[in-house]
Formats: C-alpha cells, structure tokens, sequence
C-alpha cells in the first residue's frame, strides 16, 4: 500500500482512496487519532486520519 523512496513511504492511492486507507490503518500498529480538526474521513481508523501521515501533493507520506 506504500511505496518506499527516499526512506519515505508514501501512500499509493492518493488522497481520496478512503477505503485503502481504512484498510492500510486497521493493519497498523503505529496508528494514532490526529486532532478532531485535522481529520478529513468519516472513519476514525484511516490512515487519513493519523496524526503521523503528511500530506504531499498527490497523497500522504507516512512518517512511522
């Protein structure tokens, strides 16, 4: 569901894929609810929510 390069995962469904998304946090041990207001799916567990994915110009970049 990642892509490694430059020691950085990134996300390979973009931004809008939510139930990749869904599926890749329910897998993850390292996920952690963001802030309320930065949290952009109606699911909690989703990646798209975690407080250590940065947002790039065409997806997210997991920080863990």
């Amino acid at each position: 569901m990642f892509d490694l390069k430059d020691k950085k995962k990134l996300f390979l469904y973009g931004k809008e894929n939510y139930k990749e998304s869904r599926i890749a946090a329910s897998g993850c041990q390292n996920f952690s609810e963001d802030d309320e207001d930065e949290q952009v799916d109606t699911v909690l567990m989703s990646c798209y929510n975690c407080r250590y994915r940065r947002w790039t110009s065409v997806s997210f970049q997991c920080m863990r």
